[in-house]
């Protein structure tokens, strides 16, 4: 589980969240996401780790929680034999901001051969999306007022 506090809304950060066709320009873990993120709808990803090769799976969504969560089920092969359970949580802070919680949860009979190659890997490609989403959420003033709220702390 990784987790980064962002200077911007929870509806702010969810529009970019599910925004899937703009993946591609600022995501550098989640190369590419399409489909409609419904309960029972299967989406397409592809992610890619650094200094990894790029895999595409077809995950199922379990939870779209508007502003709160994303989830999705992705699977290797039939059920149980390597299951990971993808997640995105946002949750409302003081000052507007929001604090972006992203993680994976691996079940199956082939966790235990994959996870210590995959593990490293899989958190970088993490902070490497979460700080980027940061950054392209924080691009714009979204949250109005709560930026000179947060200046007057400062002096």
């Amino acid at each position: 589980m990784t987790e980064i506090d962002i200077a911007a809304s929870p509806e702010h950060v969810w529009s970019i969240l599910m925004d899937f066709p703009a993946y591609p320009q600022w995501n550098p873990f989640i190369r590419s996401l399409s489909g409609v993120a419904k309960p029972g709808e299967k989406l397409r990803a592809t992610i890619q780790p650094e200094e990894r090769r790029a895999m595409t799976f077809r995950p199922k969504v379990l939870k779209a929680a508007d502003q709160q969560e994303l989830r999705w089920l992705g699977r290797l092969g039939f059920p149980g034999l390597f299951d990971g359970q993808h997640y995105f949580q946002l949750a409302a802070l003081s000052h507007g901001y929001t604090r972006f919680t992203q993680g994976e949860q691996f079940s199956g009979i082939l966790v235990g051969m994959f996870i210590s190659s995959m593990a490293a890997a899989t958190k970088a490609g993490f902070h490497a999306m979460n700080q980027a989403l940061k950054n392209r959420a924080e691009a714009n003033d979204h949250i109005g007022h709560a930026h000179d709220d947060i200046s007057k702390e400062w002096y």
